[in-house]
């Protein structure tokens, strides 16, 4: 009999339900299927496109029941796993359009006097099965970002979802197959732990790319492990956010408000370490502790709850145990710090931050943001880029001159100026340097990532 994991919610404890704990085995059967479909079954584009058409109208028609799942499962406040699923009809309909307008390109190699005669060009051809592995703080949208361009690219999926929160992932699964005309080879949900479904998706010879969201830790491990696959990671930050005298630093706190503590906190472009000049710090600061003592913190299912709980209680803890180390170490907790009747982390601004403290040095990934001051420009860019992280970050300023001094020396895969470093779109390249990845997401850069050029020459 098949072993199983059992979900509870991270919110009260109570069981969602049970998954089975999958082994290499199921892995391996899920993988050779997938292979042959690949092959016997090939996805022709227009196919593809109308799949990926009737997926966005389909999650369109039950983004609510989505949203909900979500919401139970991830301890995501009710309103934001909205968003969630609005973005995920986004990705869709962008991974539709890529697959309607995916083709290679004409190469002249009559440019060459042995090339006369002959006629040159490329196909782009499905890199093989995708093996997909997902984490648990957008488990629709970003299981959207690697299944959606796969279908684009005509790639079948053994999908991986993070053991706290499957049911997004098997419920996308089914509407897909039962509801979109997708192969049911095309998408296969694995479901069990990281060590046991996780690695043999990895070592599977007959797995051509991995695809991977999470912690650094791991996702650099992966790499190391299948050095000759095609390996994608978009991995943690510690996004900074730089608050410029001649900025409108209100509307920066009221921003902040919500990109620092959204989902608690647990996004990898969640703003965290914010530099403010000293000449504004003091109202800088007021305002933003002000703006975040409003937010509800409570029940995920609760139309008004702003804030909820930490994937875990262990997490909860860390992330606790990490403002009190700062504290000793001399900061000032401005606001929160403290559980919340029902065991929530309350939301937490830090003042009098240092580099070295952990709540700046490292990903908090919890309700957390860290506030220091600077006098020059200069010196807050380098603290910006003193990080292992560089995913996205930004500027509030407006002197274009500062905008622009600030777009080419952050070194991040992103630049964002009078927005927070929070703020995504999912249509855009979206990725970052050294800990942060190795690769840009976004349905068009995606998915010429999962397919491969085949040169064709006519003679």
């Amino acid at each position: 009999m098949t072993e199983t994991i059992t979900v509870r919610s991270p919110y009260d404890n109570e069981v969602i339900g049970q998954i089975p704990a999958m082994t290499a085995d199921d892995v391996d059967r899920a993988v050779a299927t997938a292979k042959h479909a690949l092959h016997a079954n090939p996805l022709p584009l227009w196919k593809r496109a109308e799949i990926l058409d009737r997926a966005a109208a389909r999650l369109t028609e039950r983004r609510e029941e989505f949203a909900r799942i979500i919401a139970r499962e991830a301890a995501k406040p009710i309103k934001t796993a909205r968003v969630e699923a609005e973005r995920a009809v986004g990705t869709f309909q962008f991974a539709a359009a890529e697959a309607r307008t995916l083709s290679g390109e004409m190469i002249p190699l009559d440019a060459i006097p042995s090339g006369e005669g002959k006629l040159g060009f490329t196909l782009r051809v499905p890199i093989g099965v995708v093996g997909a592995i997902a984490p648990f703080n957008f488990p629709l949208n970003l299981v959207v970002h690697k299944v959606g361009p796969a279908i684009a690219a005509g790639c079948p999926v053994v999908l991986k979802p993070a053991s706290q929160t499957p049911f997004s992932s098997l419920a996308l699964a089914s509407m897909l197959v039962d509801e979109c005309g997708l192969p049911p080879e095309y998408l296969q949900v694995v479901t069990g732990g990281g060590g046991t479904v996780g690695n043999a998706l990895v070592d599977h010879p007959d797995v051509a790319l991995i695809t991977f969201t999470g912690s650094p830790e791991v996702g650099w491990s992966i790499r190391a492990r299948a050095p000759r696959k095609r390996v994608g990671l978009e991995l943690g930050n510690n996004a900074p956010c730089i608050i410029e005298p001649d900025g409108d630093w209100a509307a920066a706190a009221a921003k902040i408000k919500v990109a620092g503590f959204s989902h608690a906190g647990q996004s990898c472009i969640s703003t965290q370490r914010v530099f403010v000049h000293s000449s504004i710090a003091e109202d800088f600061t007021a305002a933003l502790v002000a703006h975040v003592e409003t937010l509800v913190v409570g029940d995920p299912m609760d139309e008004a709850t702003d804030v909820s709980a930490l994937i875990s209680t262990s997490e909860r803890d860390r992330v606790a145990e990490w403002v009190a180390e700062a504290a000793d170490q001399g900061a000032h907790v401005a606001t929160g710090g403290s559980l919340a009747g029902d065991g929530v982390l309350r939301p937490t601004v830090i003042t009098g931050a240092t580099h070295e403290m952990k709540v700046c040095a490292l990903e908090v990934f919890g309700p957390v943001v860290a506030v220091q001051t600077y006098d020059d420009l200069d010196d807050a860019l380098a603290m910006a880029n003193d990080t292992r992280y560089g995913l996205q970050a930004a500027i509030f300023t407006r002197d274009i001159s500062k905008a622009l001094k600030a777009v080419r020396t952050l070194d991040f895969g992103g630049v964002l100026v009078n927005e927070v470093p929070t703020w995504r779109a999912d249509q855009q390249p979206y990725g970052g340097l050294r800990d942060s990845g190795n690769t840009r997401e976004g349905p068009a850069f995606s998915i010429k990532e999962m397919t491969e050029i085949r040169m064709v020459i006519l003679g």
